[in-house]
């Protein structure tokens, strides 16, 4: 690769508002060339093995591979520049960091993009091998870091800034669509783009409780629970924020937090 090419690059995202935002921020940037995109891991080997670009921007989080997958099962030889998408893991951008491996969180913004992509056209004469190196160095260290039982911090882009938000000081968090509103206990807001299911997963579930489809509430937040019609109630948590529970979540919060 030479400064007299474009930057070929090839976007890996299952989230499709997600990936055509990262597609038209790289479009906005000179003397860069989208070489494809992939809607899922399985997807994004094959197209980094078909078009050999010079970088893959992967989603760390995508069903059956994700980023890091792709990364490892790339044939040896072969390995592009590849930076990860991310919208938290803190035991990713720790693992990352140790290793010289590159990473964005979302929402990807334009000018920190146009920074990575310069920094790739520096790196770009590093040999195949040692990228991998660094990737499998960063893969290892995620590994043993993930071992942990559960999620204790997040990571939120706030502008140029990365506040590190402690999971014991949330108090909700509620989908809008793409976005997770997250609400602490002093009531403060922050919005991450995540899928909820996702989180959910990574949380104790001994200290959150879904309250609906969109919904989560820290069970230590929950201050009263009034019964509404239809079955459903709804819960007031220590920052005033009142939140609506579904029917069959009512249910459980009678059998679990309402009975001695």
């Amino acid at each position: 690769m030479t400064s007299a090419r474009p930057l070929r690059v090839v976007v890996a995202d299952d989230e499709r508002p997600a990936r055509r935002f990262l597609v038209n921020l790289l479009k906005a940037i000179p003397d860069v060339e989208l070489a494809g995109e992939a809607a899922n891991g399985r997807e994004a080997l094959a197209l980094i093995e078909q078009v050999s670009p010079d970088l893959a921007l992967l989603d760390l989080q995508m069903p059956e591979l994700g980023g890091m997958d792709v990364a490892r099962l790339v044939q040896a030889g072969a390995t592009p520049y590849i930076v990860f998408v991310t919208a938290f893991d803190e035991f990713a951008v720790q693992a990352f960091e140790l290793n010289a491996v590159d990473y964005l969180l979302k929402p990807v913004e334009h000018d920190r993009l146009a920074a990575t992509l310069e920094r790739v056209r520096g790196r770009a004469r590093a040999d195949a091998a040692g990228r991998a190196r660094s990737l499998q160095a960063a893969s290892a260290a995620y590994d043993a870091a993930t071992r942990r039982t559960y999620l204790e911090r997040i990571p939120v882009r706030r502008r140029d800034d990365v506040i590190i938000l402690p999971v014991r000081n949330i108090a909700s968090i509620v989908a809008e669509g793409e976005l997770l509103h997250l609400t602490t206990v002093q009531n403060e807001r922050y919005i991450i783009t995540h899928r909820l299911h996702a989180l959910e997963a990574r949380l104790d579930p001994r200290r959150f409780v879904r309250l609906g489809r969109g919904s989560l509430a820290a069970v230590d937040a929950i201050q009263r629970v009034s019964p509404m019609p239809g079955g459903t109630c709804e819960v007031v948590l220590s920052n005033g924020q009142a939140l609506q529970v579904s029917r069959l979540q009512s249910r459980v919060l009678r059998e679990t937090l309402l009975r001695l």
